[in-house]
């Protein structure tokens, strides 16, 4: 440690990037220390901005590094910067002052750029009942509105909107009377509900319009929260509609973060050629324990589409043919092929990503495909390794879920397609190769979540997961020979999860 703050010069000029490093070895308590170190800064090269992000961690405090991480951050572009919004609205938690450069910065480019305005206003409002945080978030967003008063009116209605969507469903949730769908079709049907839930942009994505709220289509799910699902006309295509689920009693902070995950990978997948064809879908928390998820068209669980073609819940999860004949239904003639390829290359991104995230609490009826081909995971109550146990046995016992139901689509029905497998294992390794690449980048942004106060993300002994996922500190030789071993293990163990499915089933089936 000696050594390197004596060679301090040296890093500054040759090895930049390990500035970090150096950072946790400088005396701050030693005033000589200190001087040295801020003047070393200001010749310090800019960082990228993936290496910048891991010095606002609460473990360098110093206004100066602050500032020069501001600096090297100014350098990312809107889109980049929206990318990793969640966790600069998080890390505001560890600033000294309210009045600092990252507050600043983020109003900055709020104010220059309406969509970042958006989902900063979002963020803060979201977590705006948590007493440590209330008064800074709320003087934030003060000063964002106040700044940009047009916007104002939009996001106030969108509010509104939010307000009469937790109503609702309050109202389905009380139970003091059974209410039934019909009963809130009628609410909706309300001039009060009608104008407030109606012409407003959507809080996943304000470049959408929620134009026509249409009650005759909207019901409620039968899960524990009974969540709303609202459907909307669309006001672009004659006939199409769009749809959003409101969840209220559900912290979607978690969802959010891991779809925030795979759209990352997905950037980084298609920056190296190679398009696997995910469904990042929007989900958005809007307040304590609400929010909101986009509805993915033309889609259905796999559970219903095994349930569907077999006589009984205890067959269901054992029928192999039941995806395969349901991909032919929905794409007669030429269309198969192409569906099948959409499901080779979709089932291959979210093998990799449901691994290296530890997703847990996989089964049917939380894995979907689209008529189209495209297979995706949704509910994300889990991950980091943290998988459901009953009765103190670990219930899922694969790395990630691929059945032979999976491999009997990707063969096209043909046992002896091994040509198809091979692909596919291919698209999988390679896949995985590209995320160990961009490891840091990963670990990074989960320890600047550790403020959020996710159950399941406290404390660095969580991230040691995603850091073994990810074969930090291996040679790329070195992963890819672990991932292979565990590649075989999900192959191989794959009639434990149908066990595990078939017994989801029957419990739903047996549900009150």
């Amino acid at each position: 440690m000696k050594l390197l703050w004596k060679l301090r010069s040296v890093v500054c000029d040759h090895y930049p990037e390990s500035l970090s490093k150096l950072l946790l070895i400088t005396k701050w308590n030693k005033r000589e220390d200190v001087v040295q170190m801020v003047g070393l800064l200001r010749y310090w090269s800019d960082l990228p901005a993936i290496h910048a992000l891991e010095l606002l961690d609460y473990s360098f405090p110093d206004p100066a590094v602050r500032a020069f991480t501001i600096r090297c951050l100014r350098k990312l572009s809107d889109e980049e910067l929206l990318q990793y919004l969640i966790q600069l609205v998080q890390v505001l938690k560890y600033e000294s002052y309210l009045d600092c450069d990252l507050t600043t910065f983020l109003l900055e480019r709020a104010l220059s750029n309406s969509r970042i305005g958006h989902f900063l206003f979002w963020h803060l409002k979201s977590e705006i009942h948590v007493p440590s945080v209330s008064l800074r978030f709320s003087l934030i967003l003060e000063a964002y509105c106040r700044g940009n008063i047009w916007h104002i009116k939009l996001l106030i209605k969108q509010n509104e909107a939010l307000l009469k969507m937790k109503t609702l469903s309050d109202i389905v949730k009380s139970g003091s009377q059974k209410m039934t769908v019909d009963d809130l079709k009628l609410c909706i049907k309300q001039e009060s509900y009608l104008e407030t839930l109606s012409d407003l942009l959507s809080p996943l994505n304000p470049s959408v319009v929620l134009a026509e709220i249409c009650a005759d289509k909207c019901r409620f799910m039968d899960s524990k929260m009974k969540p709303l699902w609202l459907m909307y006309k669309s006001p672009w295509a004659q006939g199409d509609m769009m749809g959003i689920i409101f969840k209220n009693g559900d912290d979607l902070r978690q969802d959010m973060l891991t779809l925030q995950m795979i759209r990352l990978m997905e950037i980084l997948w298609k920056k190296e050629g190679l398009d696997l064809r995910m469904i990042p879908y929007g989900c958005l928390s809007t307040g304590n324990k609400m929010g909101l998820i986009e509805v993915v068209k033309n889609s259905d669980t796999i559970a219903n589409i095994q349930r569907n073609s077999s006589n009984s819940a205890a067959t269901a999860a054992f029928n192999k043919d039941a995806l395969l004949n349901w991909l032919k239904s929905k794409n007669p003639e030429g269309k198969l092929e192409k569906a099948i390829e959409e499901f080779t290359l979709s089932c291959a991104g979210y093998c990799v990503a449901t691994y290296v995230l530890g997703i847990g609490d996989r089964h049917n009826d939380n894995i979907m495909i689209r008529e189209t081909g495209q297979l995706f995971h949704i509910d994300f109550g889990h991950f980091l390794g943290n998988f459901k146990r009953k009765l103190g046995i670990n219930r899922e016992r694969v790395p990630f879920i691929l059945t032979y139901d999976f491999v009997h689509v990707i063969q096209q029905g043909r046992t002896n397609n091994s040509e198809k497998f091979e692909r596919f294992r291919e698209y999988c390794e390679r896949a995985y190769k590209i995320l160990c690449r961009n490891g840091m980048l990963f670990v990074n942004l989960f320890a600047m979540m550790k403020a959020a106060g996710l159950p399941e993300l406290t404390s660095s002994k969580d991230i040691q997961y995603l850091k073994d996922s990810l074969a930090l500190g291996k040679s790329e030789e070195e992963a890819l020979k672990n991932f292979k071993v565990k590649f075989n293990e999900a192959l191989r163990e794959s009639w434990k999860t149908k066990v595990n499915w078939m017994m989801h089933s029957l419990a739903k089936d047996n549900r009150p």
